[in-house]
C-alpha cells in the first residue's frame, strides 16, 4: 500500500508518497494538469513492484470536486476529500508551535490516511449524471442567492432616496417591477408613469386585478414624499437602472438553469422516488438528490445519511451533564433543501403535520420541530432509495403511530 498526501493550489500540487510504515518515499511539487497527474503516476509507478502483487493507492487531499480528482479516481486511487478543519485538528497533534507549510501539509494529510483511514469517508463514486445534476443545481441556486443579495441593494438604495417605490412595488425583483423602475428610476418620473406604461407591464408580467393595481401604484408614487438634492437623486436613479439591470439578468438566467435542471434530473433513475417524497417538487427533489449524490454504498444506514444531511442532533454528555445540540457544521445546500422540504410537507403530508405537532405540544420552538421532521424525512427517504420503492403515507408512519399508541 502506497499513502499519498496532496495538498492542493489553483496552479499546483504539493504531494507526498508514504509507505505504511510512515517512511517518505519522495515528495514533489506538481503543476496542475496533465503535466502534473503525469509525473504523479511516474511517482508512484517507481514504488511498485515488479511481481503481480496488486498494490493499493490511498490519497488524502481537501477536496472532493475538480479534474484533478476525477483524474485520481480514473487512475483506480482510493481517494479521501479531508475537511480541511480535520486536518488542522490532527496536525495540532503532533506540532504545537503552529508551524505551517504546504510541504507539511502533505504530509499531515499522507498521515491522516496512513493512520485515521477508518474514520474518513472515500469520495463518493455518483454516477456521472448525478454529479451533473450537481453541477446545475448548484449554479441554479447560487443564481437565487445571489439575486437576493442584489435586491437587497436595490431595496437600499430606493429607500435611501425613493421610498415610494418600496411601498408600491409588493417584490422588487418581479419583471413588471423592473420594467417599470427601468423606465421610471426616480420619484419625478416615477409620478409621471401613466395608466397605459403601468397596465402594460402588469400584463407582461400576468398579474390579476390590474385595474385595482395600477390605481395603487399610481396613488403611491404620486403622495409627496421627503427627497434629495436633484443630482444626489439622479446619481441613485444611475445605481437604480444599473441594479434593474442585473436583476433582469438573473431572472433570465433563473429560468433558464432551472429548465436545465428539470431536464437533467428527468433522466436519473431515481428521480421518480425523490418525486414521491412529501415536500419535494422537480427543483428540490434534485437538489437533494445533488447533495445526497447516487452512490449505493455511501450510506451504511439511515443514521449515517441523518448524520450527513446535519439534521441529526449532537449528543454531549460527561458525568450527569447531558446536552443535545444542533449540528452546527453542515452542507448549507443540503440543510437548506431539507428545511424547505419539511415545511411543503406540513400541507403535503398528514402524517408530518401530525409529526411536527407532536413536537409544538412537547414545548419544542418551530425551526427545532422542522428540524426533527426533516430528520424523519431523510430517514424514509433512505428507507426508499434503499428498497427502490417510491414514498407510501401508510408505511411512512405507520411505526411512529404504533409507537405513540404505546406510550400512551
Amino acid at each position: 500500500m502506497l499513502l499519498v498526501g496532496d495538498d492542493w493550489a489553483e496552479d499546483h500540487h504539493d504531494v507526498e508518497v508514504q509507505d505504511e510504515a510512515g517512511r517518505r518515499l519522495g515528495r514533489a511539487r506538481l503543476p496542475e494538469g496533465i503535466a502534473g497527474i503525469s509525473r504523479l503516476h511516474a511517482m508512484i509507478g517507481q514504488h511498485v513492484g515488479d511481481d503481480d502483487e496488486p498494490v493499493e493507492v490511498v490519497v488524502g487531499i481537501e477536496t472532493e470536486r475538480g479534474p484533478w480528482v476525477q483524474a485520481l479516481l480514473a487512475a483506480g486511487y482510493q481517494v479521501y476529500a479531508i475537511n480541511p478543519l480535520r486536518v488542522a485538528r490532527y496536525r495540532e497533534r503532533h506540532s504545537v508551535s503552529g508551524a505551517k507549510s504546504d510541504p507539511a501539509d502533505a504530509h499531515t494529510l499522507a498521515d491522516m490516511v496512513r493512520t485515521d483511514r477508518h474514520q474518513l469517508r472515500p469520495v463518493a463514486g455518483d454516477s456521472d449524471l448525478a454529479e451533473a445534476i450537481k453541477v446545475v443545481t448548484r449554479a441554479h441556486k447560487t443564481l437565487i442567492w445571489e439575486r437576493t443579495r442584489h435586491t437587497l441593494r436595490l431595496r437600499r438604495a430606493l429607500l435611501d432616496f425613493f421610498p415610494a417605490a418600496v411601498t408600491a412595488f409588493d417584490d422588487l425583483d418581479a419583471p413588471d417591477t423592473l420594467e417599470l423602475l427601468a423606465a421610471a428610476p426616480d420619484p419625478v418620473t416615477a409620478a409621471a408613469l401613466d395608466d397605459e406604461q403601468i397596465t402594460t407591464a402588469l400584463r407582461r408580467a400576468r398579474r390579476r386585478g390590474i385595474p385595482g393595481k395600477v390605481a395603487k401604484i399610481q396613488e403611491v408614487l404620486r403622495t409627496p414624499q421627503l427627497a434629495q438634492p436633484s443630482v444626489v437623486a439622479g446619481a441613485y436613479a444611475v445605481t437604480v437602472q444599473a441594479q434593474v439591470a442585473i436583476l433582469t439578468t438573473f431572472n433570465t438566467q433563473i429560468d433558464m438553469m432551472e429548465q436545465q435542471v428539470g431536464a437533467h434530473f428527468g433522466r436519473h433513475p431515481d428521480g421518480e422516488v425523490y418525486l414521491s417524497q412529501p415536500g419535494l417538487g422537480g427543483i428540490l427533489g434534485a437538489r437533494v438528490l445533488a447533495e445526497f449524490g447516487d452512490d449505493k454504498t455511501r450510506y451504511s444506514d439511515a443514521k449515517a445519511r441523518k448524520n450527513y444531511a446535519g439534521t441529526s442532533p449532537i449528543t454531549k454528555a460527561s458525568g450527569k451533564k447531558k446536552i443535545v445540540l444542533a449540528r452546527y457544521v453542515h452542507n448549507d445546500r443540503l440543510i437548506d433543501a431539507l428545511g424547505q422540504q419539511a415545511f411543503a410537507a406540513l400541507k403535503a403530508s398528514p402524517g408530518a403535520r401530525a409529526y411536527y405537532d407532536q413536537q409544538r405540544t412537547r414545548g419544542i420552538g418551530h425551526r427545532a420541530a422542522l428540524r426533527q421532521l426533516g430528520n424523519r424525512l431523510v430517514g424514509i427517504l433512505h428507507g426508499c432509495l434503499k428498497t427502490g420503492t417510491p414514498y407510501d403515507e401508510h408505511t411512512a408512519w405507520t411505526h411512529h403511530q404504533q409507537d405513540q399508541q404505546l406510550a400512551a
